[in-house]
């Protein structure tokens, strides 16, 4: 789907709960943006929160699975993330002024990278209302087999479903009763090439798979916005948070 028209975009956005723009960035741009990652890797990770980086193994450097806010660590970052055609694009599909949240690193490392359980951003956000979107780049080729994407084609119109407690890392929750017909009947994956991006709605159910190679990694970028208008019930997610914190200090996440 073509970049260039914002209109259709903004219909199919509002259709489906998603876009799937390919060829978002250029292999150039795609060489520049994995350069940074690797340099950050290398250079920033010593400065960070423990809570805002995680490895599938914490005994081995080469499974790190995901980095989070790292526009707060690194100018090159914050810059990717605002007055840029990431903000632009946002803006198109929200239809309002947005606020980047973060920008987030995510990997499956092979063989033992774990599914992302099927979940709605708009669970953990708590946001009203919920004008928000997660934009998930490909940094390398991604496909079933190393776990792309999966949408639930027009979910984001439906409420948020029960979560509840799961046991991967980063994704605390996870949808209770994911599965049904209407569940199985509109899931599409999105197999990805270097450089595509996808967009989805905060109410947007998707997951992922495992990475069930023995060789290939799975590597993104996520960048999150809000629009304007959403304002965050501070009170829930603080309480939210701590809880989260003391499980993963006991162990349990």
């Amino acid at each position: 789907m073509s970049i260039f028209n914002p209109q259709v975009l903004k219909e199919s956005f509002d259709k489906d709960g998603y876009v799937f723009v390919q060829g978002f960035l250029s292999k150039d741009e795609v060489q520049i943006l994995n350069e940074n990652v690797k340099r950050f890797i290398s250079e920033g990770i010593p400065a960070m929160s423990a809570n805002h980086y995680f490895y599938e193994d914490k005994n081995d450097l080469s499974t790190l699975k995901q980095m989070q806010d790292l526009e707060k660590y690194d100018a090159w970052f914050k810059t990717l993330a605002m007055a840029s055609k990431y903000e632009e694009l946002a803006k198109t599909l929200l239809g309002e002024a947005v606020e980047c949240k973060t920008v987030e690193y995510f990997n499956k490392p092979p063989k033992i990278g774990k599914p992302t359980p099927p979940h709605q951003d708009g669970h953990y956000f708590m946001l009203e209302p919920q004008q928000a979107l997660t934009m998930w780049l490909a940094l390398e080729k991604v496909d079933e087999e190393n776990g792309c994407v999966k949408y639930i084609k027009g979910s984001h119109r439906k409420g948020i479903r029960p979560h509840g407690r799961t046991t991967t890392l980063g994704f605390s929750q996870g949808i209770v009763d994911f599965g049904t017909e209407e569940d199985i009947k509109n899931e599409i994956a999105f197999p990805a090439n270097p450089g595509d991006l996808l967009v989805h709605h905060s109410l947007t159910i998707h997951r992922a798979g495992a990475n069930t190679t023995t060789d290939r990694t799975r590597k993104a970028m996520g960048l999150i916005y809000w629009g304007e208008s959403a304002k965050e019930d501070k009170e829930a997610k603080e309480k939210y948070v701590q809880q989260l914190t003391k499980e993963r200090e006991k162990g349990t996440v």
